[in-house]
């Protein structure tokens, strides 16, 4: 599996590549740096529960600290993460691709190996521009620990990326950590408090990676595809790469994938600020400047994000947010909880962007009727 795996990828060249090209983050004293490292595994700790209280989830009693890195450390743990996804389906994609495009024999193989280190230099290229921008995450898949004693996520945090962002935004420092963890804290909940959602998740990337269309003519219309979305990014359109390279197959798995993303996601962004101005004094106007700044950049910038679709991203928190916005001011939060109960109950694209058809369906028109005021909560600060 070892030698299947990099003849697709070299991922150490995508670990030397990301963590080559990634830009320094600010420079700040070794006692400043620690200090900042100490208060942000204690503001998780803090967060932890005032997301547990808000959400009403049931997460981790007493969940490790987060994880502090610096950007070659988020590069790293990625690519870890990556290999833990990919890994297992390489094989079944060299079986499945045979003799085709790439061949066989000694020239084959030499093809492969150009071919997986041009493939990892790509994807460290990503990466560095990625790492400067991450503020934290958590990480859902880790290489198995041999103890068995490990959990299976991991919240993260970038420490240079969010000392970096308060300074550009002129916000108080303490208010802005402890907003970040509330965000990154709602998917620990998410992911470690409903047992079934990251198997869910890791099942729907696994059919969308094997959905790909390997016949060398659909190879070359993808990458005729891909080329058009290149030019199209460039004059300011809205097509990305992510697009262009889809199976028909694969369009309909993301359609899923997308929509529990765009969920996960805005309930982040909603929780981070509807907790309130008790927990996070200024968070109205962190989240009006926060907003600019996603709104922002040169034009190459904006270039690349509508590339990698991160503008997507964007529009994600947005959508999601409004869903969980809308349900728990019409049926209360325990009302919104029904979302993670099962696959079925998550809802689709078309729900998340009009939230009545999700409960109607989950919830029924009685359940809606029956909601009093009382039972609601208070609108989102900025969602």
């Amino acid at each position: 599996m070892e030698y299947m795996s990099a003849s697709m990828i070299d991922w150490n060249v995508a670990v030397q590549t990301g963590t080559r090209l990634v830009r320094p983050g600010p420079q700040v004293g070794q006692a400043e740096a620690r200090e900042v490292v100490a208060e942000l595994r204690e503001l998780s700790r803090v967060a932890h529960g005032h997301v547990g209280e808000f959400t009403g989830m049931r997460a981790e009693a007493a969940p490790a600290p987060a994880t502090i890195v610096d950007r070659p450390g988020w590069i790293r743990a990625n690519v870890d993460g990556f290999r833990v996804v990919l890994e297992p389906l390489m094989e079944q994609m060299a079986e499945r691709r045979g003799t085709g495009l790439l061949g066989s024999g000694s020239a084959g193989v030499v093809v492969q190996a150009v071919g997986s280190r041009v493939t990892g230099m790509q994807v460290g290229a990503i990466l560095a521009y990625m790492a400067s921008r991450v503020l934290g995450q958590y990480e859902l898949f880790l290489p198995p620990d041999p103890s068995g004693r490990a959990p299976t996520g991991r919240l993260t945090l970038v420490a240079p990326n969010i000392v970096q962002v308060e300074q550009e935004l002129g916000v108080d420092a303490r208010d802005f950590r402890l907003w970040v963890c509330l965000h990154e804290e709602t998917h620990r909940a998410q992911f470690t408090g409903v047992s079934w959602l990251r198997e869910y998740v890791q099942d729907q990337m696994t059919k969308f990676l094997l959905a790909s269309d390997l016949d060398p003519g659909a190879l070359l219309d993808r990458l005729r595809d891909a080329v058009d979305a290149i030019a199209d990014a460039v004059r300011g359109g809205d097509s990305s790469l992510i697009d262009a390279i889809q199976s028909p197959e694969q369009r309909e798995i993301l359609d899923r994938l997308t929509a529990v993303m765009t969920l996960v996601e805005g309930h982040g962004d909603y929780v981070m600020d509807a907790v309130g101005p008790e927990v996070v004094p200024s968070v109205q106007q962190i989240r009006a400047k926060f907003q600019r700044r996603r709104e922002g950049g040169t034009r190459m910038d904006k270039t690349i994000r509508r590339l990698l679709g991160i503008d997507l991203k964007m529009r994600q928190y947005a959508e999601g947010s409004r869903f969980v916005h809308r349900v728990v001011a019409e049926v209360g939060m325990d009302g919104f909880n029904r979302v993670w109960e099962s696959a079925e109950t998550l809802p689709t694209h078309e729900e998340i962007k009009e939230p009545a058809l999700w409960m109607d369906r989950v919830l029924g028109p009685r359940a809606i009727e029956a909601t009093t005021p009382d039972a609601q909560t208070p609108e989102a600060d900025g969602a």
